[in-house]
């Protein structure tokens, strides 16, 4: 029998909601890394720190202002939905970023400048200094001509691979000398081209970190950023793309730039930058089917849209490259015109991580400065697995206590109360675990209490509901009709209720920092999960008990003393009118 107030049949609700479970569970058991845990936070499971130094192209201390700006845009990476656990402070002239778990690549992946321009690929690429040493049959600018070079072929208009083959664009051709080139790491420049004697450099011991930093930007930059053909000739053949490179995020986007790939394989001269990358609106990962690979895509601003559109319509069958600090990320062919507007990949092996990583790096901008990263060290518990244990038990013996409450006070309606509370438990469990999965949601002690108040809200929605029910029964109507007219009383009641405490939380969550956003965050979950228990699993179990004989009797249901008193006032009432 459906119900009078016009409201989805009980079966279906309870049908709906054993779908969304079973759904729920599916996702958890057969998708992403198939953890049935939810990931805790640095409170309850310690984590991974790392300590970022700060570099000035002329080896001054960082200012204040630059230090926050990077810290702001680093927790935006990182902990943009707030929820992660993440941590990162200011220490002295240093950032130290802490995040939950052992994952030291991450944390050291927020401190890319992701400085993001595209260039111009004038010559290359070629073989760097690392990889020809391991390899005497690489290529040379020499003997890279047309004829030996397959053209990467791309849909136009769409990227290419990152490290497409050669295109048959040699390096500037440079006057033989007598002087044998010596490869050089790119963190220590040490040959500079015929006729440009580099400046005397000091011996390592006589500077500070900061000056011998300064240094090897400004020697990278005299090798790296010349206008002179040999000179780029130079770089080109002594680049060693194994180590690491001072120049990352300090190149000059007015100069030519000699740059590695970011496997480190091959190396290329690039000219001026064309669009920067602060011209990015949006950046987003997504998989590419017909290409079968993870690619990042970008949207321009008008400027930055209407310049890649004039670039790409008269460079066809050229390439450009478009470089993140320093290193060619991708350089694609282009094979047609991008209309002005429309959206450019950049495309690469990346795993999925690693394509969201890159696009969260380049839609939250670059930082202000470049950071040198230490290595990882792993962080003890702040609170540890006593305080969760505590506070697991500390939930459970508030539930309990309720349940009891429920049972001996609604009898019947108690047992209702225990399975919506079981069912929401387990809706609730799940949501943690692919929240951590999918959005970095971290379960921290904060994030506890807020599920524990969530959950207690949901048995004051029971309350709420029996309590109508009861008021119908006084007034002499029987459990069966009484639990329609009683629902019909109790949902606006019930959806006000929960609108405020959502409300509450909401602007909790955008007004709040740190742990009191993921315990304003599990309270609105909860406060959202409440509605739908109530609706799909509490009002369906009432109305299906108040239509089934056993558990409609005064003995079974508890209502027995609440129908004596709607007796009594009745023949109070018969007596009255007949008096």
């Amino acid at each position: 029998m459906a119900p009078s107030n016009g409201s989805v049949h009980p079966a279906r609700s309870l049908a709906l909601f054993g779908a969304i479970l079973v759904a729920l569970y599916a996702l958890v058991f057969f998708t992403g890394d198939k953890s049935p845990t939810p990931k805790l936070g640095i409170d309850l499971q310690g984590g991974t720190r790392v300590t970022l130094t700060a570099r000035t192209p002329d080896g001054s201390s960082p200012s204040q202002d630059s230090l926050r700006q990077a810290q702001q845009i680093i927790e935006t990476r990182v902990n943009g939905l707030g929820v992660s656990g993440s941590e990162v402070v200011v220490d002295g002239d240093n950032l130290v970023i802490t995040v939950p778990g052992d994952d030291s690549a991450q944390a050291k992946t927020l401190g890319q400048t992701a400085r993001l321009y595209i260039r111009p690929v004038i010559g290359g690429p070629i073989a760097s200094a690392n990889t020809a040493a391991q390899n005497p049959e690489a290529q040379t600018p020499e003997t890279q001509t047309p004829e030996t070079q397959t053209p990467a072929e791309v849909v136009p208009g769409e990227p290419a691979p990152a490290n497409p083959e050669p295109q048959g664009r040699p390096f500037p051709a440079q006057e033989p000398t007598d002087t044998p080139v010596t490869p050089v790491p790119t963190g220590t420049p040490e040959t500079t081209a015929p006729g440009n004697p580099a400046p005397e450099a000091p011996a390592e011991g006589d500077l500070d970190p900061q000056e011998q930093a300064a240094a090897d930007i400004a020697a990278a930059k005299a090798l790296r950023q010349s206008e002179d053909p040999a000179t780029q000739q130079q770089a080109a053949m002594s680049l060693d793309c194994s180590v690491a490179d001072p120049l990352a995020g300090n190149d000059d986007p007015a100069l030519p730039l000699v740059a590695c790939s970011t496997d480190g394989t091959s190396v290329y001269l690039l000219g001026p930058s064309i669009i920067d990358g602060q011209q990015i609106t949006d950046a987003t990962a997504g998989f590419n089917s017909q290409q079968s690979r993870y690619e990042v895509s970008l949207t321009f601003d008008s400027e930055g849209s209407n310049t890649w559109a004039q670039f790409t319509a008269a460079n066809i069958g050229q390439q450009a490259a478009f470089t993140l600090d320093s290193k060619v990320v991708s350089a694609p062919v282009i094979q047609g015109a991008t209309p002005a507007g429309s959206a450019t990949s950049i495309t690469g092996n990346f795993t999925n991580t690693q394509a969201t990583e890159l696009a969260n790096t380049l839609k939250y901008g670059s930082l202000p400065l470049s950071f040198v990263a230490s290595e990882a060290e792993t962080v003890s518990a702040t609170l540890g697995f006593a305080s969760l244990q505590a506070g697991l038990i500390a939930g459970a013996v508030g539930l309990a206590l309720v349940l009891l409450f429920c049972l001996a006070y609604y009898r019947m309606l108690g047992l209702l109360t225990a399975l919506s509370l079981v069912l929401s438990g387990l809706a609730v469990y799940a949501i943690m675990v692919l929240l951590g999965r999918y959005i970095g949601y971290t379960l921290d002690l904060a994030g506890i209490a807020g599920l524990i108040i969530g959950i207690g809200m949901t048995a004051d929605s029971f309350v709420v509901f029996f309590e109508r029910i009861k008021d119908e029964i006084r007034e002499g109507r029987s459990f069966r009709s009484a639990v329609p007219r009683g629902w019909a009383r109790a949902r606006r009641t019930i959806l006000s209720g929960n609108a405020v405490s959502f409300i509450a939380a909401a602007v909790l969550y955008f007004l709040a920092v740190g742990q009191v956003r993921g315990f304003a965050f599990t309270l609105g979950l909860t406060t959202i999960l409440d509605v739908v228990v109530v609706f799909l699993v509490t009002w369906p179990l009432v109305h299906l008990a108040s239509t089934s004989k056993f558990w409609s009797k005064p003995s079974v249901n508890g209502l027995g003393a609440i129908q004596q008193v709607a007796r009594e006032r009745q023949l109070a009432a018969a007596s009255a009118k007949e008096a």
